[in-house]
């Protein structure tokens, strides 16, 4: 059985929407995009090769899955990014999309029936690790179907007020252990949650 990581960069009040640039997804007439861009630095570039260093293999929704395929495969070859962009083109990529036809990006293969189903059948497979990014809608579904191992979150000390968001009010009641937690000289809070079972509860007047 092997995990699925849900790594997400997500503001105080939980947007995930359009985190790197104007254009990446301006739906539902959201103008806020690029909010993460002005707090880039060392520690976060850190933590994304430290993510990045264990075998893995990318799942995305189908937004995601064209910002993606529109910017990777292009990173030039003296880019900082070039790293990143090696990986990403070579791993194989699962996609939850309801299009037809065959997606371009290499390595790339849509899931078909029931997502929930799919991935299940993908967690019971051997091998590397199942990342996801973004895919807001996607992530919410796999939240409520409990399938998600753990969840990397780098919360920015901003409130957007509006678009997309990662968390619904269909997600599975479920307890996580705080594994890390860091903050950037720029105040980004950099965190590793890992699933612990149900949520425990009481009540005050019942401790001595």
């Amino acid at each position: 059985m092997r995990k699925l990581t849900v790594s997400a960069f997500i503001s105080l009040d939980g947007v995930i929407q359009s985190p790197g640039g104007p254009k990446e997804d301006p739906s539902g007439e959201f103008r806020l995009g690029g909010w993460m861009v002005p707090y880039a630095d060392e520690a976060i570039r850190q933590h994304l090769q430290d993510l990045l260093s264990q075998p893995f293999e990318l799942l995305l929704g189908g937004c995601t899955y064209d910002i993606f395929a529109a910017y990777w495969p292009r990173v030039p070859a003296d880019s900082k990014s070039r790293a990143i962009a090696d990986l990403f083109n070579s791993v194989p990529k699962h996609v939850a999309t309801h299009r037809s036809g065959t997606l371009d990006w290499q390595n790339s293969h849509a899931l078909e029936g029931d997502l929930a189903d799919a991935i299940r059948a993908l967690k019971r497979q051997d091998g590397a690790y199942l990342l996801t990014f973004g895919s807001s809608d996607m992530v919410r579904q796999l939240l409520a179907a409990g399938l998600v191992d753990e969840l990397r979150l780098l919360i920015y000390p901003i409130m957007l007020g509006r678009g997309k968001r990662l968390f619904g009010d269909n997600a599975l009641a479920s307890a996580f252990t705080l594994t890390r937690s860091t903050s950037t000289p720029g105040g980004v809070l950099i965190t590793r949650y890992t699933r612990n079972g149900e949520v425990r509860t009481g009540a005050f007047e019942e401790v001595d």
